[in-house]
């Protein structure tokens, strides 16, 4: 089992993002396999990150240790889910975007309501929603078994041909940077959508 990225640096955070597609992410009797994810970097590189302006006691967690949880709450009603990449004290982190349901397809549809199963976890909300996670994971480990969520290896490794990059969603300082990252043709990837600024009436 190849964790090596766990000792990545911050730099690095793109090529980290690609190699964790297809790993899996588990909870709560439901597994979810990756087919799209986003990278974020630290402090004074990405003005997209939260950890751009530097640590608070919302982002504090973005500095490491790498294999950490990083949540947030949108929209006041939504949890995403971040990996914590990088060297302790570089902010990094990869979003985790989207995936398909490889078990407990039931459970995830009991808490995502009556969808296709390529929509159970596509998009970011949608995952989270579907491991039944919320603010319990936001600082525990991913990688060793003691936090709610677990992140292991892929049993179909990605192919790196079959991978595409793009601009990120719903940001409004650097979308254009290609660090989304997908399944190229996977039915699970999140549709995208180029960030609006809203105007003040």
């Amino acid at each position: 089992m190849d964790y090596s990225w766990l000792t990545a640096p911050a730099a690095q955070i793109p090529a980290v993002a690609r190699s964790l597609l297809g790993w899996e992410v588990s909870a709560n009797g439901v597994t979810i396999r990756l087919s799209e994810v986003e990278a974020y970097a630290g402090t004074g590189e990405d003005p997209a990150s939260h950890a751009h302006r530097g640590p608070t006691p919302r982002t504090g967690i973005m500095f490491g240790p790498a294999g950490m949880a990083y949540a947030y709450f949108v929209f006041g009603a939504h949890w995403c889910f971040n990996i914590v990449c990088g060297a302790e004290g570089e902010a990094a982190a990869v979003l985790l975007r989207a995936g398909a349901v490889v078990e407990g397809a039931e459970l995830a549809r009991k808490r995502r309501g009556d969808v296709p199963d390529r929509d159970l976890a596509r998009g970011p909300a949608r995952l989270g929603v579907a491991l039944g996670i919320g603010a319990e994971a936001n600082g525990t480990s991913m990688v060793d078994g003691t936090g709610p969520l677990l992140l292991t290896p892929p049993t179909r490794p990605v192919d790196p041909s079959s991978v595409s990059a793009g601009p990120r969603v719903g940001v409004a300082a650097a979308h254009d940077v290609p660090w989304r990252f997908w399944i190229t043709g996977d039915p699970t990837v999140s549709g995208y959508r180029r960030h609006v600024p809203r105007r003040r009436g």
